[in-house]
């Protein structure tokens, strides 16, 4: 459908085109094609995994879109060793923020992962302008996506282009809000399996998603895997000044969007203050989500030229770096986290050291879901300048960490599996389970 919509508006005169989507959408034709590919998914699902039974050779394909969403390193590397999966990384690139910023999220993702050995192939070629017949080129079996949400790659690569191949998905971060959008997209319950975080987001799923969150198993969180692995840890951080305590900042994106939950716009100024006062007993790792830059440089009040200055502040600075990407290795080697996304909620107190999530707004307080709850009821919070120096003062330097017993007990009634074994091997084993068994 979606490459019929294409070839369509590829040909058909601008205005004729528009009438056709209005048309399209007021007869409710877009949902009642996809409560039918909804409707026909287990069925589909069925054949699929019939055909992949037959197969000696499995091919799997992940399709990754930022560096800092993907979750499957320990998959990864596990199907690598395993006998009969064939993995494969490809990288997608965002669409929604012009070619410029497609091309260089794609190159850097790419270089990234070329960097640390991995088999990785492009999906658009920018000296062509073509993409990438993932079919074609590979024709995989199983496919693992790292984001659910519609026009943010190109269509070859949404999950109703393949809707008899067996498709997975592990969320890019444990839901913590009670947003709709993070249980019942029409990829949610288009997509094979979703391997779920614990049994509180079962729970939730089962309630809120289409089809009853039948599609889900709970596996554990694929991310926190090589947090609790500790195998391949090296020093990150740009001045090795052994006594300076070494914090994360990790702002969010949304600024202006839904709750609102980013202060960086009231405290970009701030953060580069604190790593001036205390740079003989403090660095300062500057760690945004990855939309929050090309946000910046698309703002009337920001634009390209403020934002390269503001980035390139933090690259320079003696006891102050930028870390963009991959941050396992930066969480793992830090002291703190100063913090407002729910991503990192979760995925930081795996580490057991303490954690600050910034309130911009009493607002925010009541988007959390039951799991998110329980997750910023393990945090220190500040809701000022002021608390954020006395949480670095006491908690950070001085050491004072009275909440450490109340987030070991989070992590280990909420986040560690039951069977002790690490998510990935979980997901492995159902696989394994589902098609060889």
């Amino acid at each position: 459908m979606s490459k019929l919509k294409y070839l369509i508006k590829r040909y058909m005169p601008e205005k004729i085109w528009i009438s056709f989507i209005k048309i399209y959408n007021l007869t409710n034709l877009r949902d009642l094609y996809n409560w039918y590919l909804i409707k026909e998914a287990p069925h589909r699902h069925r054949k699929a995994l019939e055909a992949v039974r037959k197969k000696e050779k499995i091919k799997v394909a992940f399709f990754l879109i930022h560096e800092s969403v993907w979750k499957y390193d320990v998959l990864f590397d596990l199907m690598l060793q395993h006998p009969r999966f064939e993995p494969l990384l490809f990288v997608c690139p965002v669409v929604n923020f012009g070619e410029g910023n497609m091309v260089f999220e794609m190159n850097k993702s790419f270089e990234a992962f070329k960097k640390k050995g991995y088999d990785v192939i492009k999906t658009f070629d920018s000296t062509i302008g073509e993409y990438l017949d993932v079919k074609k080129v590979f024709s995989p079996d199983i496919i693992f996506f790292t984001n659910p949400y519609d026009g943010l790659v190109d269509y070859r690569y949404n999950i109703k282009m393949f809707p008899n191949t067996l498709t997975c998905y592990v969320p890019y971060s444990i839901p913590t809000v009670n947003y709709e959008f993070t249980y019942n997209l029409d990829f949610h319950n288009l997509v094979w399996k979703i391997f779920s975080e614990t049994e509180i987001h079962q729970k939730m799923a089962s309630k809120k998603q289409r089809n009853k969150g039948i599609n889900r198993i709970v596996t554990g969180y694929p991310a926190f895997d090589p947090l609790l692995i500790n195998k391949k840890t090296k020093d990150v951080w740009k001045n090795k000044t052994s006594i300076l305590k070494k914090v994360i900042w990790s702002p969010h994106h949304l600024m202006n969007e839904l709750n609102k939950v980013s202060n960086f716009l009231e405290y970009y100024d701030f953060f580069l203050e604190l790593a001036i006062n205390y740079k003989d007993k403090l660095q300062i790792a500057f760690n945004p989500h990855p939309l929050l830059r090309v946000k910046l440089e698309n703002d009337s009040n920001w634009g390209k030229e403020k934002t390269d200055r503001y980035f390139n502040k933090w690259i320079n600075l003696e006891n102050g770096q930028f870390g963009d990407g991959y941050y396992i290795d930066l969480f793992l080697t830090s002291d703190a986290l100063i913090h407002d996304s729910g991503s990192f909620m979760a995925e930081y107190l795996i580490t057991g050291k303490p954690s600050l999530f910034m309130i911009r707004d009493e607002s925010v307080m009541d988007y959390w879901n039951t799991f998110g709850e329980k997750a910023i009821g393990a945090h220190y919070q500040s809701r000022n300048k002021e608390q954020v120096i006395d949480f670095i003062e006491n908690v950070v330097l001085n050491e004072n960490d009275c909440m450490k017993e109340q987030r070991n007990n989070f992590v280990q009634n909420n986040l560690i599996t039951e069977n002790k074994q690490t998510a990935s091997q979980n997901i492995l084993e159902y696989l394994e389970n589902q098609i060889f068994k």
